[in-house]
């Protein structure tokens, strides 16, 4: 078997689902467009073959591989993958459409349909000049055709949550499995010993919608929020927080996990396809208080887990911490933190192993009928 990952060039939610993928199959070689050694040396990708695609030979392409995306399409489809009868591909823009022979089973991890050709397109944009967006205009059109003309070489597509299940089959009309990702939950513990802060972490990007926190914690004096994690919005960010917010920058896991540990409840703002973070903090024995929409619905249970704010607004936000406050001593620790259990790595393995070998056995059974017929059969799963 081979996997194939669109890009290794940080650590993030999607490489931790493909080091998941290259412990539970023995160390199958890894395909991917870009590859920056430096940045994952000290990964899972030091014990991994590592095949890159042409792009990699363009200078400085480490440090400008967005600006490449046109030829995306053109350079995953260069790969040579015929000598592989499994095909797993973890993909959240063009993994998913490499070149598949008749024989050959596709299995794909989709993280999300490319975001800024579908759901967020104007926001990609916004910051660009007219002429620059109409250019980029009939790229993301081309883009999408070649998208959805890629799907039909999934033979079954595995969604990180239902949220995104329904994004697959809004883009492909194509059904998904839900297996949400692995979260490394053993590595967070509870803790008796409390601060009395609010926290939150993770990329610092603007869908994460940060800012929403800073400006609310601005009109809270009296609370303190303390953030880990950096990013482009870190210093426009930084600029607009009061004194009672706190930036750690990035901090090393088992910092996190005692920050995690000692704080009175979790806050996220964003929309997310499904929310890590919200899960690392739910391992904490933390409450989350969430915007409730995408991931954060099926991760987090209203009343018991966390609560709910309805819209993404400072008063909806605010108005929720106080909620919060009225009940907190109504959140147990150790209920939290064994509703996060369910999301572990050794959960995912397991859910996913049964899946493959569930295709497999359909695989063998369809393989007299074409590629489009077959993938019917296979998306019962």
């Amino acid at each position: 078997m081979a996997l194939i990952h669109d890009w290794l060039v940080g650590e993030g939610g999607a490489e931790k689902v493909l080091e998941s993928f290259f412990n539970m199959f023995s160390h199958p070689p890894i395909y991917t467009l870009f590859y920056d050694h430096g940045k994952m040396e000290k990964t899972f990708c030091s014990n991994g073959e590592i095949h890159c695609s042409f792009l990699q030979k363009i200078p400085l392409s480490l440090s400008f591989y967005r600006h490449l995306l046109p030829f995306f399409p053109w350079a995953v489809e260069s790969f040579d993958l015929k000598e592989f009868d499994l095909i797993v591909s973890s993909s959240h823009a063009v993994a998913k459409g490499i070149k598949v022979e008749d024989h050959q089973l596709h299995i794909c991890y989709c993280h999300t349909p490319m975001r800024y050709i579908w759901d967020l397109q104007e926001e990609y944009l916004s910051p660009f000049s007219s002429p620059v967006q109409k250019a980029l205009r009939v790229v993301f059109h081309r883009l999408r055709k070649w998208d959805i003309k890629t799907s039909q070489r999934v033979d079954v597509f595995v969604a990180n949550s239902m949220h995104v299940a329904k994004r697959i089959e809004r883009a492909y009309q194509r059904k998904a499995v839900t297996i949400y990702p692995p979260v490394a939950v053993d590595d967070f513990y509870c803790s008796e010993q409390k601060e009395g802060y609010y926290i939150t972490h993770g990329r610092l990007v603007p869908y994460k919608r940060v800012d929403l926190l800073v400006e609310a914690f601005r009109l809270m004096p009296d609370r303190k929020l303390v953030i880990i994690g950096t990013g482009p919005e870190e210093k426009k960010l930084r600029k607009r927080a009061s004194q009672n917010v706190e930036f750690l920058g990035f901090v090393e896991r088992s910092k996190l996990a005692l920050y995690l540990s000692q704080a009175k409840a979790y806050l996220f703002a964003a929309e997310e396809d499904f929310g890590i973070g919200v899960v690392e903090a739910q391992a904490s024995g933390l409450p989350v208080i969430a915007l409730g929409k995408g991931g954060a619905l099926e991760t987090v249970i209203q009343g018991r887990t966390g609560i709910f704010f309805n819209e993404a607004s400072i008063g909806s936000l605010i108005e929720a911490i106080k909620s919060f406050e009225k009940k907190e001593d109504t959140f147990n620790a150790a209920s939290i933190k064994n509703h996060a259990e369910q999301f572990s790595v050794v959960h995912f393995q397991e859910k996913f192993e049964l899946l493959v070998e569930a295709s497999k056995k359909e695989f063998h059974e369809s393989r007299h009928l074409s590629r489009g017929k077959r993938n019917s059969t296979l998306a019962s799963f």
